[in-house]
C-alpha cells in the first residue's frame, strides 16, 4: 500500500493549485452527499507566521459554483475553545462576504469543514454535523419556509440559510472503511488508501499526492512537519498522563486526610460516650472533644 502525503500539508502546498481542485471536491461531495464544484479560493488564515501553527493548525477556503463559502480547518493540537473558534470564523466569513447596504437576503451561506486531531467534546461518533433550525416550545413543530422565501432563496427548509457545521474527529476511527465517507476519513487519519477504495476525490490523492513523488528538499520539509506533529501528539499525551497522575495522587493524598478526619472523628465519639458514662456536663464534654451537643447527644 502506498503512503500518500497528508491532508494538512497537502492543504498547504499542493491543494491550492486548480489542477488538484478535485481532491477537495471529492472530499466536500463525499461529505455534503452533493456534487461540490470549487470555482476558486479565497483568502483566508492560512499559512500562518507563527512557527507554532505552522503544524499546528491550517486552513483553506474555497467558493463553490453556487457561491457558497466553504471553510476547511484541519486542528492537531487540542483546544478547549474549539466550538467558539468554529463559531467566531463563521460569523466573520458571514460579515466580511456581504457588502455594506446589501440585502439580507445577499448573506453567504457558509459550511465549516473541521478535521480534528484530538477529542473534541464526548461523543461516540466520528462525524458530527450541526445547524440550525426553529422548534416550537409547546407544538414541538419546526418553522418552515413560505412558498414565497423557498422560490425566491432556492432552498426547502430554514436551516439551509444558516451556516452549517461538520467535525470529524479522525482519531477515532479504528475500523475497516465500509463507505465512501470512512474511505476518506481512513485516508485523513492514516495517510493510506485501501485498494478497494473508491470515494471521490480518493483517485486524485492516489495520483498526486504520493510522497515518492516529491522531490528531496520537499520530502526533507514534509518529514519536518511529520516530526513536529509526533512532538505535539507526544505533548498532548504527555499532558493527559501527567494530568491522570496527579489526579490520582490527590486522590491519594484526599483520600488519606478523610481517612484520618474519620478516624479522629470516630475517637471522638468513642471519647465522649466514656464521659457521659462517668456523668460529665455536655458542655464539659464538648470542652475534651470539640464535637458538638448533638453529636455527643447521639454518642
Amino acid at each position: 500500500m502506498a503512503n500518500y502525503i497528508r491532508f494538512d500539508w497537502a492543504m498547504k502546498r499542493l491543494l491550492r493549485n486548480k489542477a488538484n481542485f478535485g481532491v477537495l471536491e471529492g472530499l466536500l461531495t463525499t461529505l455534503l452527499d452533493e456534487k461540490i464544484t470549487i470555482s476558486q479560493l479565497l483568502e483566508s488564515e492560512s499559512n500562518q507566521e507563527d512557527e507554532f501553527d505552522k503544524y499546528n493548525r491550517v486552513d483553506l477556503l474555497a467558493l463553490d459554483s453556487k457561491g457558497e463559502l466553504i471553510l476547511i480547518e484541519v486542528q492537531n493540537n487540542n483546544e478547549y475553545a474549539y466550538f467558539q473558534r468554529m463559531l467566531f470564523g463563521v460569523s466573520k466569513l458571514v460579515t466580511e462576504y456581504i457588502n455594506r447596504g446589501e440585502g439580507y437576503e445577499n448573506v453567504r451561506k457558509v459550511y465549516s469543514v473541521n478535521i480534528v486531531y484530538f477529542s473534541l467534546g464526548h461523543g461516540k461518533d466520528i462525524v458530527y454535523h450541526g445547524k440550525t433550525e426553529f422548534r416550537g416550545i409547546h407544538e414541538n413543530d419546526i418553522l418552515e419556509l413560505t412558498p414565497f422565501q423557498r422560490q425566491t432563496f432556492k432552498v426547502d427548509a430554514v436551516s439551509q440559510l444558516y451556516p452549517e457545521y461538520y467535525i470529524l474527529k479522525v482519531n477515532d476511527f479504528n475500523k475497516v472503511a465500509k463507505t465512501p465517507l470512512e474511505e476518506w476519513i481512513y485516508y485523513l487519519n492514516t495517510g493510506e488508501i485501501p485498494e478497494t477504495a473508491h470515494a471521490p476525490g480518493l483517485a486524485e490523492v492516489r495520483e498526486r499526492l504520493k510522497v515518492d513523488g516529491m522531490t528531496k528538499g520537499e520530502r526533507e520539509a514534509y518529514y519536518r512537519h511529520l516530526d513536529n506533529i509526533v512532538i505535539l501528539r507526544n505533548n498532548i499525551y504527555t499532558e493527559r498522563a501527567e494530568g491522570r497522575a496527579e489526579g490520582r495522587m490527590e486522590g491519594r493524598a484526599e483520600g488519606r486526610m478523610e481517612g484520618r478526619a474519620e478516624g479522629e472523628h470516630a475517637k471522638a465519639l468513642e471519647i465522649a460516650h466514656r464521659l457521659k458514662a462517668m456523668g460529665l456536663s455536655v458542655d464539659a464534654i464538648i470542652g475534651a472533644t470539640g464535637l458538638s451537643a448533638e453529636e455527643i447527644e447521639k454518642a
